[in-house]
């Protein structure tokens, strides 16, 4: 689509605008080495990438700085990745050596933002099929039952179930007992063909609450896998980029604690291979429009279960950043893995 000389003048004001964070001119790139280029010929080309969606003008300044489809072409096919830092691998290495699981991950989601000066975020690895510890039914209102699920793990999830009929407590006393003494750490996915069949052991109407309960708790046990542990939120504070705009502020917080559009986002993340980044608008979250996402899944014994990124201004190192997101899920995936 651009020539070299375009491209080369693009890459060298993407680099100058993430470096310096004002609008650059035609003066100040006609300055920079390997760019030899007269003045008027680089205020042709910057009027060229302007017209093609590449760069834009703030407000009344004589610079341009990328645009979103600028930075896009800039990350996918100008950008030179940098070797990450001794000091750095030592620190990612290091700092990934820990024995739960769940430390790991949030030792993953704090390296991430310290070293980038971002903020880090890992999904949690997804269980492989749902279980229950333990179960129990109480009746709320004639046809309204609570249900408790027990999770393997301790977690506690509350239900409530709209049936078409009155139980009994000896009813739902029994429904309970007969799943916890029969599916308790059984997969949910592989309780719900048999159900039907076993559950003639109880009275045959019951088997309606029955399947409810397993749609149920495969719900509740699913969504309380589905978390993610993000760290230096307040790092975005100090970016002037982000900072000027309050409102933009306050709205990217607000998606931080909702959760579930940015899983959403993140979820995309772990069906693809390698680094994928989302530039402003790409994210399709409006609160994003300012901020680029950098991600990658990260595997235990080569099966992906969650995703690992940093969450920035769209005016970040890429360079540096791509690598320290590449690496550290590469280094997690070993660790979960149990290889050193």
């Amino acid at each position: 689509m651009l020539d070299s000389r375009s491209q080369l003048l693009l890459k060298t004001l993407v680099e100058r605008y993430i470096a310096d964070g004002e609008p650059v001119g035609s003066r100040l790139l006609s300055k920079s080495p390997g760019l030899d280029l007269s003045p008027a010929t680089i205020r042709n080309v910057m009027a060229d990438l302007e017209e093609m969606g590449f760069i834009a003008s703030p407000h009344t300044s004589a610079g341009r700085i990328p645009t979103v489809r600028g930075y896009r072409l800039f990350v996918d096919t100008l950008l030179t990745t940098r070797s990450l830092e001794q000091e750095t691998l030592q620190q990612l290495s290091g700092n990934l050596q820990v024995d739960q699981p769940q430390r790991l991950i949030a030792a993953a989601s704090h390296l991430l933002s310290d070293l980038t000066r971002f903020a880090g975020v890992v999904v949690s690895p997804r269980r492989k099929s749902a279980a229950f510890r333990h179960m129990e039914f109480l009746p709320l209102s004639e046809k309204r039952i609570l249900l408790i699920i027990v999770t393997p793990e301790g977690d506690v999830q509350n239900r409530i179930l709209l049936v078409n009929r009155v139980y009994s407590p000896a009813e739902l006393t029994a429904a309970s007992n007969f799943l916890n003494q029969h599916y308790a750490g059984v997969a949910i996915d592989d309780i719900q063909p048999r159900i039907r069949e076993e559950v003639r052991q109880l009275r045959e109407n019951v088997t309606a609450l029955m399947t409810a309960a397993m749609e149920a708790g495969t719900q509740a046990i699913t969504e309380s896998s589905e978390q993610y542990v993000i760290t230096g939120e307040r790092n975005l504070l100090a970016s002037h980029d982000l900072s000027s705009n309050m409102q933009r502020l306050r709205e990217l917080f607000e998606l931080f604690e909702r959760k579930t559009v940015l899983l959403q986002l993140l979820d995309q993340s772990s069906h693809a291979e390698g680094v994928q980044i989302f530039i402003g608008s790409e994210s399709g979250i409006s609160s994003l429009d300012e901020c680029s996402v950098v991600t990658a899944p990260y595997e235990v014994e080569g099966q992906v279960v969650g995703t690992l990124g940093v969450i920035g201004p769209t005016r970040m190192a890429y360079e540096r950043v791509i690598p320290i997101v590449e690496i550290t899920a590469k280094l997690l995936s070993s660790a979960l893995s149990g290889r050193h």
